[in-house]
């Protein structure tokens, strides 16, 4: 059996499993370990078995896709596409590049070293900073699969917004100066020419993505699911509508300013939103909390501060607090 052949018998048995895990999870919960029906501990049981094999399939299936296609987007030639381009339609362009090739906090330094030194504009360069953290695939696939297509789609697009809109105001703001001297004074690298790759080694830089990142998420997958599920099957109907509903007005600002200390990861933190939206919460809070946490966090800015200035760091924390409020009231409004 061929390459081709294998992977399309592994795509049809994956679609067979995903289709079924519904019944699957009703079987085992009542069926094999015979919960009672209407009890507590049966609905979160019947909610982990459910949520926690559809989380990991639709991470396996998208990490290793995005695994293939970041094969065509490297950093050095994600930073050659942005060298030399202009505002506005460098902060679109690198906004959406940020998507496809998300970063680590530990790599933000070098990223912005980086860019700066080959050229890219400073406002076009945390377009990309703040993209590529806040839409990454794991975000994504744990809200689609959580929430809907139409709640995964409208944060990546508001995500890329406030990217967007960041880089142009920090860019309009003419603030080059507040990046510390030695950044200027550091000399580009080199970038040695990227021989085209073929498709089997793509397909295994798609298999290295799903070890790398599919095997470090797993335990925060399960860990948020089982919390998830435990709120699912205990916490009483309504009991967040009070603390985090859209009567509270100030649960928004709230949950941006408690997000922004913490250090979480989307895998962890998604399916523990999931289930308080279940119980009251309102979904343009929950969001806003999640992009605080995981789109500006604060050791990614304490990382920063060895490359900007506070007043620049002060500039980019108000600049996308501002946009993440924005997208918390707006969620709150449409839904």
């Amino acid at each position: 059996m061929n390459a081709p052949v294998r992977g399309l018998a592994a795509l049809l048995l994956w679609l067979a499993v995903y289709l079924n895990l519904a019944p699957l999870s009703r079987r085992l919960t009542y069926g094999l370990l015979s919960l009672p029906q209407g009890t507590k501990l049966a609905s979160a049981v019947e909610f982990f078995l459910y949520e926690a094999p559809k989380v990991l399939m639709l991470l396996l299936l998208v990490v290793f896709a995005m695994g293939i296609i970041r094969t065509f987007f490297t950093p050095q030639r994600t930073r050659r596409m942005l060298a030399g381009k202009r505002e506005s339609a460098g902060n679109v362009l690198a906004a959406l590049l940020g998507v496809v090739t998300p970063f680590c906090s530990c790599s933000a330094v070098p990223l912005f070293i980086g860019f700066v030194t080959a050229g890219v504009p400073l406002g076009v360069t945390f377009s990309f900073l703040v993209s590529a953290p806040m839409v990454n695939e794991v975000a994504l696939v744990l809200l689609f699969g959580l929430f809907g297509w139409k709640v995964a789609l409208l944060y990546a697009g508001t995500g890329v917004a406030i990217a967007i809109a960041a880089g142009w105001v920090i860019g309009r703001l003419g603030m080059e100066r507040h990046v510390e001297d030695w950044v200027y004074k550091t000399r580009a690298a080199e970038d040695a020419l990227e021989a085209s790759q073929p498709w089997a080694d793509r397909i295994e830089a798609g298999r290295e993505a799903v070890r790398a990142i599919v095997g470090k998420v797993w335990p925060y997958v399960l860990a948020g699911i089982a919390v998830g599920a435990g709120i699912h099957g205990y916490v009483p109907e309504d009991f967040m509508a009070s603390l985090m509903g859209k009567s509270a007005w100030w649960s928004v600002p709230a949950a941006v300013a408690i997000g922004i200390p913490m250090y979480s990861n989307a895998a962890g933190i998604v399916p523990v939103i999931s289930a308080l939206i279940e119980k009251g919460a309102a979904l343009g809070t929950a969001l806003a909390f999640m992009m605080a946490v995981i789109g500006l966090s604060l050791p990614e800015t304490i990382i920063l501060r060895k490359v900007l200035k506070p007043r620049l760091i002060a500039v980019f924390i108000g600049v996308v607090g501002t946009g993440i409020l924005v997208v918390g009231y707006l969620f709150n409004f449409l839904f």
